[in-house]
């Protein structure tokens, strides 16, 4: 959809194997300061109380969030330039 298919999206080899562990049982409050791990100082979300919770993030094998601690350093993150989207071609 974003033109990233096979680099995003998809487990297979030579993808960015992002990983999301989560607890449909859980619950979880959303707010900036307690469950966003981003560089901004809001979100449409902000106050909402949803069912689930993300338990775990794994970025190409790195546990990065864990029991809602961000474990990630500066440059784990990888830029992907976006292609023509497939249903485009």
């Amino acid at each position: 959809m974003f033109g990233m298919y096979g680099k995003k999206g998809v487990i297979q080899p030579g993808a960015d194997g992002d990983i999301v562990i989560y607890d449909p049982n859980g619950h979880t409050s959303i707010g900036l300061n307690k469950t966003h791990h981003m560089n901004m100082d809001y979100s449409a979300y902000e106050g909402f109380e949803i069912d689930g919770h993300v338990d775990t993030v794994l970025s190409r094998g790195k546990v990065i969030i864990d029991d809602n601690q961000y474990l990630g350093a500066k440059g784990d993150g990888k830029y992907f330039k976006r292609g023509l989207s497939q249903y485009l071609i």
